[in-house]
């Protein structure tokens, strides 16, 4: 009994632990009057170019931990790209290219909802821990994801 016991109370105090060292992100603003967050884990670069390891066409959960997440008030339009009020599941899928693509899914369905193309641009200073900014002004947005020197945005309209 005080076996059983002590394995329970190691295995709670291991999956505290994991939690914990998840560190988790929220990136939040206020577009067209009505709420749009993200919420995302932080993995730090650690002297690797994570985003330069990803293979072509496989996507990438965008952070680490948990599934990133949306959650909108307001209807998206990424240009003629249409992410429909709601809660999604974010990844981000790099093509052939080198260039990135954010995917939104139905996190009940699975299905993709919308695949948003990325501007990609190279930051000055390098970004340790992976950052994710939502900037709202008015109805107009800015999602971007930030790396190493790389940041990756897409402008948006909310209704």
């Amino acid at each position: 009994m005080k076996f059983m016991h002590t394995v329970a109370l190691v295995a709670a105090f291991s999956t505290s632990l994991a939690v914990a060292q998840e560190q988790r992100g929220e990136a939040k603003a206020s577009v067209a009057g009505k709420a749009v967050a993200v919420e995302y884990g932080r993995p730090s670069l650690a002297g690797r170019d994570m985003l330069g390891q990803a293979k072509a066409g496989t996507p990438w959960r965008m952070g680490s931990g948990s599934p990133t997440s949306l959650k909108t008030e307001a209807d998206l339009m990424f240009g003629a790209i249409s992410v429909p009020k709601g809660s999604y599941v974010l990844t981000a899928v790099k093509g052939e290219s080198g260039s990135w693509s954010m995917i939104a899914t139905n996190p009940d369905s699975k299905a993709k909802v919308a695949e948003v193309p990325l501007t990609s641009t190279t930051l000055k200073e390098s970004v340790e821990q992976f950052t994710i900014e939502v900037m709202g002004k008015g109805s107009d947005g800015e999602f971007s994801l930030m790396w190493g020197t790389a940041k990756m945005a897409a402008p948006f309209t909310g209704k």
